[in-house]
């Protein structure tokens, strides 16, 4: 569930960050081949801006009155590999040791704040514990999503084997906006234009134009399309009736649970949707009612089992489940909702209806337009995000993309963090980068204060091997597809998806014997199918 916030007052917010004076002469490159930015925070906004075009103080050891510098640790209290979230005084960093050197960011992640202590350190990155997001432990880039922000990253020095960090007071615990993803004022200093309420209807590509629906027309050299899915509908009758919503704003979101509040709720649907607004209404609404064609929710994200275990979860939270039968009509009493009639003839009260029954992409304006568009209206695109048009591409919901994990196959994947990667990638492209996307699609759901999290593509596996228990809703479950993983869900045992999903992103395949064994021998199993060590 969303929901609007008000805009905090502006608050600058600084980072200092200073290289020792050996590094001084050396170019840092990021993932994308660019200098390594220092960073800045306004409202939640990263700001880039490189050594070339700020440069640094003279003694690179002098501690200005507006920073702080901490011992922290010995130089032999961390191994290679290891993690340590240490306290400079005025706030906490995050203190990685890997190849001998030691390095420092910001020990939150900026999406939501996990603890990136828990997080998987490998390769020269941390993983977010919580949804998957990376970041660089030199520069504090971020790699993969979600989120929109990088680390901070401080200054490490080595001095009579103790290791200290250096950074402003300043820069430390800063809280991240959660609704608006940048404030206005960040596409005016980046001198983005942004039109809102219009709506493009066709594609000339011969012409290189977008026609708006007004006759309005924009040139382009590049374009990208990212207009995402729209909701389907119900086709029964009645469905006009006030009060039936389809949840797409913030607006929506809010009107639903104002009308909802010790009222009689039917949502229509047992998805992430539909699962997750009967959670957050199920103590503000009188009754929460929910109508599935499946035999139990989630059963083909997260397998029969799996599925059974989250419908006890909801049921002894008051949500009722009528599975197995769809909605013939909407009954209104003086133009508003007032009963829920269902095929198998049961007839439920309903001030309110929520439905989420799926979505369809939002490209039917491209069908004229030469762009490729596959039987069910998404758009096709390569690994980077380019279209069969030259200087076309596509990005989110929208696409179909070959996917690395399962040999290119071309999938649909409807997730933030794989939209934030397609974005990131068409971007590099489109800036003629050559940049291929090569991401394990990472999610995460939230339910009564508990989170499932969930990494790779499953579709299509025909076994599910489960670590821990399911009716205390603390488990692993592997989704295989033949002898291989393809998939894996957790609940309450993290960080072991970030864990997989980093193995998977290395390019290693896991074995389903491998988990198998593990299964088998609990938590003292042989876990080296996880660091590579394995067979």
């Amino acid at each position: 569930m969303g929901g609007c916030f008000s805009k905090p007052k502006p608050v600058e917010v600084k980072i200092e960050v200073v290289l020792p004076e050996k590094e001084r002469g050396k170019e840092e490159l990021s993932a994308n081949g660019r200098a390594s930015p220092l960073v800045y925070k306004v409202n939640g906004t990263a700001r880039h801006y490189h050594l070339e075009e700020h440069p640094i103080a003279g003694n690179p050891y002098h501690t200005p009155r507006d920073a702080v510098e901490a011992s922290v640790c010995h130089v032999k209290d961390l191994e290679n590999g290891q993690m340590r979230e240490v306290d400079l005084g005025c706030g906490k960093a995050l203190l990685i040791k890997e190849g001998g050197d030691f390095h420092a960011v910001g020990h939150k992640c900026p999406h939501y704040g996990a603890p990136l202590v828990k997080g998987v350190l490998s390769r020269g990155r941390v993983r977010c514990p919580w949804h998957g997001a990376c970041f660089n432990i030199t520069t504090g880039d971020i790699e993969d999503f979600p989120g929109l922000d990088s680390l901070p990253r401080f200054q490490v020095k080595i001095e009579k084997e103790k290791v200290y960090i250096r950074a402003s007071k300043q820069s430390m615990d800063s809280h991240p906006e959660q609704i608006a993803l940048r404030p206005k004022e960040f596409f005016c200093s980046y001198d983005i234009e942004v039109l809102t309420e219009m709506q493009v209807a066709a594609v000339d590509i011969k012409n290189k134009t977008a026609v708006f629906k007004d006759g309005f027309k924009m040139e382009y050299n590049k374009l990208l399309v990212a207009t995402g899915s729209m909701p389907k509908a119900l086709s029964c009758k009645g469905k006009e009736v006030e009060n039936v919503f389809n949840i797409r704003t913030p607006e929506d979101a809010n009107r639903v649970v104002k009308l909802a509040a010790s009222k009689n709720v039917v949502i229509v649907g047992a998805s992430f949707l539909g699962m997750e607004v009967a959670a957050y209404l199920s103590e503000r609404a009188h009754s929460v009612s929910l109508v599935e064609l499946e035999e139990v929710p989630f059963r083909r994200s997260f397998g029969e089992r799996v599925g059974r275990a989250m419908m006890k979860m909801f049921e002894s939270n008051r949500v009722k489940f009528y599975m197995q039968t769809e909605v013939s009509e909407l009954r209104e009493q003086e133009g508003k909702l007032k009963e829920v009639v269902l095929k198998s003839g049961k007839v439920l009260r309903a001030d309110v209806c929520v439905v989420g029954v799926g979505a369809v992409p939002a490209t039917s304006f491209l069908k004229q337009s030469g762009i490729n568009i596959d039987s069910k209206g998404f758009i096709v695109v390569n690994k980077m995000m380019q279209t069969n048009v030259p200087g076309v591409f596509a990005a989110g919901d929208a696409v179909t993309f070959p996917l690395a994990l399962r040999n290119n196959k071309k999938v649909n994947v409807p997730h933030w963090q794989m939209a934030h990667m397609h974005g990131r990638v068409a971007a590099l492209n489109m800036l003629a980068h050559g940049v291929e996307l090569s991401t394990v699609p990472y999610l995460w759901t939230a339910m009564f204060g508990r989170s499932i999290r969930y990494a790779g593509h499953g579709e299509g596996f025909d076994d599910v091997v489960i670590q821990g228990d399911l009716d205390e809703l603390k488990f692993v479950a592997f989704y295989t597809k033949s002898d291989e993983v393809v998939a894996v869900a957790s609940m309450n045992y993290d960080p072991i998806v970030s864990k997989v999903a980093e193995v998977l992103a290395a390019g290693r395949a896991i074995r389903k014997r491998d988990v198998e064994l593990f299964v088998r021998h609990g938590k003292t199993g042989d876990m080296s199918w996880l660091t590579g060590k394995g067979s």
